[in-house]
């Protein structure tokens, strides 16, 4: 696909810059040529008001001398016969053939006549003896004059525009088909039982929506290995009573081969039910780890959560935000201890904030980690770090309660961290960066460090514009 779309880039651009291009440089020549004859055209016009006062060799060399505006030995005059007394003069260079200039004298108007190393502009001028022809020699090299510069400069623009357009379409399409590398990756590590894989939803709309799909799916599928095997362990567990009762009948059966046979079998049976229970349990257990490092869509859990608290809200006339959350956002936590992390930190704003409070919950997504703001309006958390503590609160003003334990567990299980500061709205932020593939919120990348940067304006904004906010804060 990459390759493709550089190819197409080719070819458009290259057509579109020999449409433009080969016209333009015609044009160039011909203004070069124009430009060439233009001048002899002037030095010619020169010349004419001279010879209609007077056809006397010595003032027509003089005006021919003042009318050389470049090299010498360019513009000739053919004066005709009878005009000084006798025959034919000719005054400067003569490089045109008599025929060419009959040929002028017989049009009445200015004609180009082929000579040796370039052109020559005849000029027909009447005077009194008859037709005075002016002879202006254009040389090749001036007809072409800065045409082959101008051709460069348009040959390196084209170019430029080739690579240029070649370049973006290489950018493009590697930011289509690193998405779908890394979905067809995502596919063959599930293929071979890597059950915690899943795909960042990132390129273009049609990938995201496979991504999210392939996501979807592998979501599915863990549940569905996790259901059968809770089955048999469920069963496993089921045959327990059962065997009890075998093995009781059996050692009723007192001596002989066929009792110990019937023991030996139910000793057997209990084994491989054993055994049936041991692996059932260890692959859920499994089965959870893989749910966890794959993580849910954090946007969709603190939609499905807010939909409950909105309710509530409504009832104590709280006003309620939710910014970020409109786009998947993946995070490594398992999607229950998410749930119970917004629970625990809106039950708090709801219990320790009065009636009418608003708060607000923000997603922030970086490369490197995805932080979730819950942040109100109330009086603010007395002392920040015993809340994070287990068993600080007692319901009082500022208390957080347990809650929050569980939130600093969750955050730390994934390499994060929970802070608890002001927030813009003049209360209590809680700031819970979840780090991405296992990695500290210390060590990400350098939009990591700009996003810790850019909240941490946001909350100087907010203390400068709380009102009495810092009566309420450590």
């Amino acid at each position: 696909m990459r390759w493709a779309l550089v190819k197409v880039a080719l070819a458009v651009t290259t057509m579109v810059v020999v449409a433009f291009a080969v016209p333009l440089g015609l044009v160039v020549k011909e203004m070069a040529s124009d430009r060439a004859y233009g001048g002899a055209e002037r030095q010619a016009a020169a010349l004419g008001p001279v010879l209609a006062i007077t056809t006397d060799r010595t003032q027509l060399e003089r005006a021919l001398a003042s009318a050389e505006t470049g090299p010498g030995e360019r513009i000739g005059i053919h004066v005709p016969a009878g005009a000084q007394g006798g025959g034919p003069a000719e005054i400067g260079a003569r490089r045109a053939a008599p025929a060419d200039i009959a040929a002028a004298v017989r049009l009445g108007r200015a004609s180009i006549a082929q000579v040796p190393g370039g052109t020559a502009l005849l000029q027909p001028t009447a005077v009194a003896s008859g037709i005075a022809v002016i002879e202006v020699y254009v040389p090749d090299a001036a007809l072409t004059n800065g045409v082959a510069t101008s051709w460069a400069i348009l040959a390196g623009v084209g170019l430029a525009l080739v690579i240029g357009s070649v370049a973006v379409a290489d950018r493009l399409g590697t930011r289509m088909v690193r998405p779908a590398g890394r979905l067809a990756v995502a596919a063959h590590d599930l293929g071979r039982g890597d059950l915690g894989v899943r795909v960042r939803e990132d390129g273009p709309k049609e990938l995201r929506s496979a991504a999210s799909a392939f996501n979807s799916m592998a979501d599915q599928v863990v549940q569905l290995l996790a259901n059968e095997r809770e089955l048999a362990a469920d069963l496993s567990h089921r045959l327990r009573t059962p065997l009890t009762v075998l093995r009781l009948n059996a050692a009723s059966l007192g001596d002989g081969p066929a009792a110990e046979q019937t023991r030996a079998a139910v000793e057997q049976l209990e084994r491989e039910v054993d055994q049936i229970i041991r692996t059932a349990r260890a692959q859920r257990e499994q089965s959870a780890q893989a749910a966890a490092a794959a993580g849910c869509d954090a946007a969709e859990v603190i939609r499905e959560r807010m939909d409950f608290w909105s309710a509530l809200a409504e009832d104590e006339g709280r006003t309620v935000r939710v910014a970020g959350a409109d786009r998947p956002v993946r995070v490594p936590a398992a999607r229950p201890d998410l749930a119970a992390a917004l629970d625990a930190m809106l039950g708090n704003v709801f219990r320790h904030t009065p009636e009418g409070t608003a708060f607000a919950v923000d997603v922030h997504n970086a490369d490197d980690a995805v932080i979730v703001l819950v942040s109100d309006a109330g009086p603010g958390i007395a002392d920040p770090a015993a809340a994070l503590r287990r068993g600080h609160g007692g319901g009082g003003a500022g208390s957080t309660g347990l809650g929050l334990d569980i939130v600093r567990r969750l955050a730390e299980s994934t390499g994060g961290d929970v802070r608890i500061g002001r927030s813009v709205l003049g209360g209590t932020e809680v700031r819970v960066w979840l780090a991405l593939d296992g990695r500290r919120a210390a060590g990400g990348t350098r939009r990591g460090h700009r996003l810790r940067r850019r909240l941490g304006a946001r909350r100087r904004r907010g203390a400068r514009t709380a009102p009495d906010a810092g009566d309420r804060r450590p």
